[in-house]
Order: structure tokens, then sequence, then C-alpha cells
């Protein structure tokens, strides 16, 4: 038998696929709460990639409380670089939406286009991603978190003790996972 290529489908998932077969177990309910989820996660897709290009080309929005606007001029203002890779290793890395090192103060700013409750662990964990990848001590700089949400901004200085506490958590693991490899 000769199967058809559909080559115009690789790299594509498809919403009902195989792989997450969960939904033959939904109602049509269940199915309409979880595609306007999918929905809604695509759309903050793309609005990040809109920011991004706005903040790279600083170009700024009109000076409202909407979220994406504030999110873009701030990060225009500060000067921030939009999705830069964080690395400490293969088994831990991530992006900030928008980070800016200077005169001592490490800005991570964050968009979140959803209405689920947001935490700042997210950010911490970059805090800590950019201390051991830059090698700087968090007790010898300046932080400022935010996540920018439903039209308001969260602002948070984590303590120095507990983005230690993340570095030393993720050098522990990274190794821990490391030797786990070397087991197998």
């Amino acid at each position: 038998m000769n199967f058809k290529k559909h080559s115009d489908l690789e790299g594509k998932h498809a919403f009902l696929s195989a792989s997450k077969y969960h939904w033959i177990n939904y109602d049509e309910e269940k199915l309409s709460d979880t595609y306007l989820k999918y929905l809604a996660t695509q759309r903050g897709t793309e609005l990040h990639a809109f920011a991004c290009q706005c903040i790279r080309l600083g170009v700024k929005l009109p000076r409202t409380r909407k979220t994406l606007n504030m999110y873009v001029n701030d990060a225009i203002g500060y000067k921030m670089t939009p999705e830069q890779p964080l690395y400490y290793s293969e088994n831990c890395f991530g992006t900030a939406d928008a980070i800016s090192f200077n005169k001592n103060l490490l800005r991570i700013h964050d968009l979140k286009t959803g209405v689920s409750p947001t935490s700042m662990h997210q950010l911490e964990i970059y805090a800590a991603l950019f201390c051991l990848e830059y090698r700087k001590q968090p007790q010898d700089i300046d932080m400022e978190l935010r996540i920018y949400q439903s039209g308001e901004v969260y602002v948070h200085e984590p303590p120095s003790d507990d983005i230690l506490e993340i570095m030393d958590k993720i050098i522990l693991f990274d190794k821990r996972i490391d030797e786990i490899e070397m087991e197998g």
C-alpha cells in the first residue's frame, strides 16, 4: 500500500489527536470549554509575538490600562530585551518575556494573557537562572519582578534568600537528573 504523504501536516498537531486521547470521554460542553481554552492559548502566543515585535522595534502602544499596552510600554521604557532565553543546563532553562540588567537592577516582566491565577515562582526561577548563567549573587543585586495581567501590574521584590534557595535546588536537581541518566 502506498500511504498518502500529508507533508502539509508535518509538525502540526490536531486538537482531536490520538496522542491527546482524553477527548473521547468529553461531552459537547467539555469539548467546547477545552477548545475555547486552546484558542485562548493560541491567542496568547500571538499576543506575545506581537508584544515582542513592538518591544524590539520600539513601537509604543496607546497609553491605557490595557495589559498588553502597559507591558509593551514599560518594557520599552526600561530598555528591556524581549523573549530572552536563560540557560543553566539542558535540564533547566527558560525564556523570560522581557528582561534587563542595568545599574545593578534585574528586571523581569511577564505578560499573562489568561485569567487563571498566577504565581511569582516562574519569575523567581528566571531570576535564579539569570544569576546562575551570569554569575551574579542575588544578595549583591536588586530585583524587581512584574506580572502584567487583567489590567493590573503585580510587583514583587524577592528576598535574595528565596532566589538562592531556587539556585541551590536547580544545581542539586540538575546533578540528580544527570546521575539518573548515567545510571540508565
